[in-house]
This record gives structure tokens, C-alpha cells and sequence, in this order.
């Protein structure tokens, strides 16, 4: 395995573009963007699905993020199997929901109000929160 020859000296400011194409393109260059199936060895797979817009994110959101992004690359240091699947969804259940008990709070329902007005007062709170 190649090694990258990465320097000892700290900037006073973090230049991304610096750095990433460097490590990107020695990545790519070895392969490490390539997935290895051994059919052998237990696969790990995690799916993460976009952010909800049931309020406003929290410390939760980013600590759930950094312990899947931790769990995946552990695994994919031991040798396993690994994917990490980005953006699969729910079609928006969980927001309709949190839309749902704020009509509560106003002793309504979706069906009160109709499915205009329902996906109205929807697009609202993903203005707000999204």
C-alpha cells in the first residue's frame, strides 16, 4: 500500500484546497474508491437517510452523523465489506407528523383542513426548519 508524504508543518489557517485534491486524487489513484467483495467475510452496510425537517437541528443530529461516519470507516479499516448508502427516504412521514401535532395544538386535523391547505401549512414549516 502507497503511503501519503504529508507535511509536519500546522498553517495558521486551514486551506482545504491545499489539501483534498492532493489526498483525493491519492485515494482514487490507489484504489481506495473501489469497493473489495469478498463473499467471505460479513458485509456491514448502514443507510442514511436525509435529515428530516422536524425542527431545528441539534448537537443529536451531528453526534449521530460523526458515531455512523465513525462506525463505517472502523469497519472498513478491518477489512469488511463496507457501504454507507446516502439519501434514502421515507417520503417525509416523520414532518407530516410533527405538522400533524401542531394542527393538534389547534384542535385540527389534516382532514380538517384539507390536503391544499394540509401541504400548505407542510411547505411552511419546511421554509422554516429545512
Amino acid at each position: 500500500m502507497s503511503r501519503l508524504k504529508i507535511s509536519t508543518e500546522m498553517a495558521r489557517a486551514y486551506d482545504p484546497s491545499l489539501v483534498e485534491e492532493r489526498i483525493y486524487s491519492f485515494w482514487d489513484a490507489n484504489g481506495y474508491f473501489s469497493p473489495v467483495i469478498d463473499k467471505d467475510k460479513q458485509p456491514f452496510v448502514l443507510i442514511m437517510p436525509p435529515p428530516n425537517v422536524t425542527g431545528e437541528l441539534h448537537m443529536g443530529h451531528a453526534l449521530t452523523l460523526a458515531i455512523e461516519d465513525m462506525m463505517v470507516r472502523w469497519h472498513r479499516m478491518k477489512g469488511d465489506p463496507t457501504l454507507f448508502l446516502p439519501g434514502t427516504d421515507h417520503a417525509g412521514i416523520a414532518t407530516q407528523v410533527v405538522v400533524e401535532r401542531l394542527l393538534a395544538t389547534e384542535g385540527l386535523t389534516r382532514h380538517d383542513i384539507g390536503r391544499e391547505e394540509f401541504e400548505n401549512r407542510i411547505w411552511k414549516w419546511v421554509d422554516q426548519y429545512g
